[in-house]
């Protein structure tokens, strides 16, 4: 099983942008922890990150045919990006949208989600384990996909 993590804009940042929102955790560390939650599940994981919108629709385009499930946290463009909804229901591929904050409980603006149309499942406010978290409910749903074949 194949799983494709993907990370938009400021998410590069953690550690250093309002820590107290986000947490003091850097990127790096985030993907390692990653990386690990991986090898405990058994599966493959690739982690991307991008400021760049078109960049992250190019990488759910990719992930058509190669990955069996996707977790994303696609930034601000969860706010503002039909292209993003597009691409995911465009590819058929399960898909979990994670916040490290509470996003229900910020700003009126961060209460639209546009991708969340397309998603299995959003988890929000758990901090990076909320990206644990996606992959559990991924395998989980992926792994009884593969049982009633």
């Amino acid at each position: 099983m194949k799983l494709l993590i993907l990370n938009g804009p400021n998410l590069n940042m953690l550690g250093i942008r309002e820590p107290g929102i986000y947490g003091v955790e850097t990127y790096q560390t985030l993907v390692e922890k990653i990386e690990r939650h991986a090898k405990e599940l058994g599966v493959e994981v690739r982690c991307a990150q991008t400021n760049h919108e078109g960049v992250l629709v190019d990488e759910i385009q990719a992930a058509y045919g190669v990955m069996d499930g996707i977790v994303i946290n696609p930034g601000a463009y969860t706010h503002t990006s039909i292209a993003i909804l597009d691409a995911v229901k465009a590819v058929g591929i399960p898909t979990v949208e994670v916040h490290i904050s509470a996003v229900e409980k910020r700003e009126d603006f961060r209460q639209v989600s546009y991708i969340r149309a397309a998603c299995v499942a959003t988890i929000t406010g758990h901090g990076t384990d909320g990206y644990l978290e996606a992959m559990e409910l991924l395998v989980a749903r992926l792994g009884g996909e593969e049982a009633a074949r």
